[in-house]
Formats: C-alpha cells, sequence, structure tokens
C-alpha cells in the first residue's frame, strides 16, 4: 500500500467545494482543511505508483480551485499505538 499526503493551495472561497470533490476520489482516504503555508492536506492510500500518478495528475489537479500543490511519499509509518502494541506483546495487563 502506498501512501501519499498532496498538499494543495486552494482558493479561499473554493475551500469547501475542493474538500468535497477530493473526498469523493477512488484513493482519497482523508482530506484535511488546515492552518499554515497550505489549505488542504490530502491523504492518499492506493496500491501502485501509477494509481498514484493517475489520482494526483489525472484527477486531483484538474479540480478547479487548486491553485498549488506537492505530493510527499509516505515510506515507513511509525505511531505511538504501535509502538504501544509492539511493546504490550506477552505482558498482563493489570
Amino acid at each position: 500500500m502506498i501512501t501519499a499526503f498532496v498538499l494543495l493551495s486552494v482558493r479561499a472561497e473554493s475551500v469547501h467545494d475542493v474538500a468535497d470533490t477530493l473526498a469523493a476520489f477512488d484513493g482519497v482516504a482523508e482530506v484535511h482543511s488546515v492552518a499554515g503555508r497550505w489549505d488542504l492536506v490530502v491523504v492518499i492510500r492506493v496500491r501502485s505508483n501509477d494509481e498514484l500518478a493517475d489520482l494526483v495528475t489525472g484527477h486531483i489537479r484538474a479540480v478547479h480551485g487548486i491553485e498549488r500543490s506537492e505530493t510527499l511519499i509516505g515510506f515507513k509509518v511509525v505511531s505511538r499505538h504501535d509502538l504501544d502494541r509492539m511493546f504490550s506483546i506477552g505482558m498482563d495487563e493489570g
């Protein structure tokens, strides 16, 4: 599974419409409205680089209202939840 994060700069009047449109695309797991340099962060989960390329360049970048984007591809995830689960294997609760 490939995970990518697409950072989007969107026209202010289009943020909600763009987010709704993106959330409906296959492969888009989440769309977050954020503060800072970017307006939206799109979390993508797909099976192949070809699917990722098609989704980002063929679908996401074609959405009206998007002014700029940057795509980050995730290599490895480390989360507190995963670490807690790994280190608690075989330990008694209570």
